[in-house]
């Protein structure tokens, strides 16, 4: 903010002390002669109608002025082409909204585009060009090269000042060149017109500027058209990318990466809406995904909260227009934000929003072609959901909803195959197996004997969390798979669950008795273990060697026991 205040105080300074002083040495030394003020009017209301009516080339704003202003110059000379020039950087920069302070843009502007005038009208002079001449070679030729100085100076200005601030690119850039080829374009209409309004006055304006003005309007409107035409193609592309994707999480933020890049916008908030709060679930800032979490909010607050209780779309294309009801989440520097809702079945689930440091960032096709996107979004994630649910059932137990025996056979494969590879040093697999299982049944029912599986598997999932996985290995057979865990280790930890198992009171209706009424028994397990790479390198076969322990080391022993496996 400061360097801003600094930067401010300096240029304004300049421009205080160069532009009043040099004008009036212009008009001094160069000063205008205007023999009809009406031609100069119309020159000037058609320069201006001209301004009001950029074109988008190479991704950027262009306004096609350049044949007025070479005409403006030729005719009255450089105090009117430097005065007219003036009037175009304002235009321009009411066209261009930005980021930027306007009263840092407006006195640098001025600056640069009093030098550009001042040195190309003074080369013009100095290479024998006249004023107000019908000498058409010397119009051609001077005229060329001070609009040649004009690109080449602008070009120098810019380049100067990018390296001041420390962002040098190359001279000849892209833009550098569509500049170039802009003047070779617009330098023959501005001979034409200066040419033909000096012949026949005013009514050259209208002869030569309506069929100009009209192009630019069609080439405007089909500029327009292509460029939504190219934004419905980009945003079919990214639907078919989410299409392809089955993980929330990949739908989230491809979702996110891809339409801030489509919009070219610093952020982008995904938020989801449930219970009456508001949670931001991606947040994508500066071309990186920010892992920092915001804390929930209300679901009517902020610029989310009105799309949510509307169920409407909204561009804000200043921060003036939301400032009143913000939350604070977004960045200092955000101006415009455009928001859609993401619903579901006719139902607004979440919210998306996109915000930009430049104002007036988004156009209203923008809005219709993030409302598609935000379909394609919410579909993407309801497929998603759906497979994933259908996933689980296959790979998970239906009764426990621990993982079943498919899964735990996949896992154990690909966790050997990490132990060839080097990325995984030691495998231990835990069997266990209910001691006197079928008595349980025959005694309470099989329902009781479920009930017991239920609970038992809870508290394997509590025992074991994130240490490894557990899988239901079928009937009363439960399997403990440990990433780098040691044979030792392995052991101690089986010991603790048969003591936990033991010591645990399970609840249970009784089917078989004369009423159904809860008890509380008790079971215990037998228990093996093997590992790799110390018992074995292939996966069914460290499930036979646990198998083995479990049955000869454990329930041979007397059952209720731990034992590991040995060659």
């Amino acid at each position: 903010m400061e360097g801003n205040t600094k930067r401010k105080i300096i240029l304004w300074s300049i421009w205080i002390l160069v532009i009043p002083a040099s004008l009036l040495l212009v008009y001094n030394f160069f000063p205008p002669v205007v023999n009809d003020p009406w031609n100069l009017v119309g020159y000037i209301i058609f320069f201006v109608l001209m301004s009001l009516m950029p074109m988008n080339i190479n991704g950027a704003s262009t306004f096609l002025v350049q044949w007025v202003t070479v005409a403006l110059f030729l005719k009255y000379g450089v105090f009117i082409e430097i005065v007219v020039s003036q009037l175009a950087m304002l235009i321009v920069l009411y066209r261009n909204r930005t980021q930027e302070d306007q009263s840092l843009r407006i006195p640098f502007n001025s600056l640069m585009f009093f030098g550009v005038s001042l040195i190309a009208g003074l080369t013009y002079v100095a290479i024998g060009g006249e004023i107000n001449s019908l000498n058409l070679m010397h119009v051609i030729v001077f005229g060329l090269i001070f609009q040649v100085v004009s690109v080449l100076v602008n070009q120098v200005i810019f380049y100067l000042y990018d390296y001041t601030v420390g962002s040098p690119g190359k001279f000849f850039s892209v833009d550098a060149i569509w500049d170039f080829v802009l003047m070779i374009v617009i330098f023959p209409y501005a001979i034409a017109l200066y040419m033909f309004e000096s012949y026949i006055g005013v009514v050259a304006l209208l002869l030569l500027g309506v069929p100009f003005l009209t192009m630019t309007v069609v080439m405007k409107m089909y500029n327009n058209s292509e460029q939504i035409n190219m934004d419905l193609k980009k945003a079919g592309v990214i639907g078919h990318q989410l299409a392809d994707r089955l993980e929330t999480n990949e739908i989230l933020d491809l979702f996110i990466v891809e339409v801030s890049k489509l919009f070219k916008v610093e952020y982008a908030y995904v938020i989801d809406y449930r219970d009456g709060l508001q949670q931001f679930m991606r947040i994508y800032e500066n071309d990186q995904l920010e892992p920092r979490s915001i804390p929930s909010i209300s679901y009517e607050q902020g610029t989310a909260g009105r799309v949510i209780m509307t169920g409407d779309s909204f561009i804000y294309n200043e921060k003036s227009d939301w400032t009143d009801f913000a939350t604070g989440n977004f960045p200092a520097d955000t101006e415009s934000i455009m928001a859609t809702p993401i619903a579901r079945n006719n139902k607004t689930e979440g919210v998306l929003v996109l915000a930009s440091k430049k104002k007036y960032a988004f156009a209203k096709h923008q809005l219709k072609i993030l409302d598609i996107l935000s379909t394609y979004f919410a579909v993407s994630l309801e497929k998603a959901g759906y497979m994933q649910r259908v996933i689980a059932k296959s790979e998970r137990c239906g009764l426990t909803r621990l993982y079943n025996y498919r899964y735990l056979d996949e896992s154990l494969e690909n966790h050997i195959q990490e132990m060839k590879d080097g990325k995984l040093e030691q495998l231990s697999l835990i069997m266990m197996d209910i001691d006197h299982f079928k008595s349980i049944n025959d005694r309470y029912g099989h329902q009781s004997g479920n009930d017991i599986l239920v609970q038992l598997a809870d508290i394997l999932r509590e025992e074991i969390a994130a240490e490894g996985m557990v899988a239901r290995y079928g009937g009363e057979e439960f399997v403990v798979l440990l990433r780098n865990y040691s044979k030792e280790l392995a052991m101690l930890l089986a010991e603790k669950l048969r003591k936990r198992i033991e010591n645990h009171e399970f609840l249970i209706e009784t089917d078989l008795a004369n009423e159904r009424q809860q008890q509380i028994i008790h079971i215990t397990m037998s228990i093996g273990v093997s590992s790799a790479p110390e018992d074995s390198d292939e996966g069914m076969s460290l499930i036979r060697n646990a198998d083995r322990a479990l049955y000869i080391g454990a329930k041979q022993a007397g059952r209720n026991k731990v034992a590991a496996y040995s060659k």
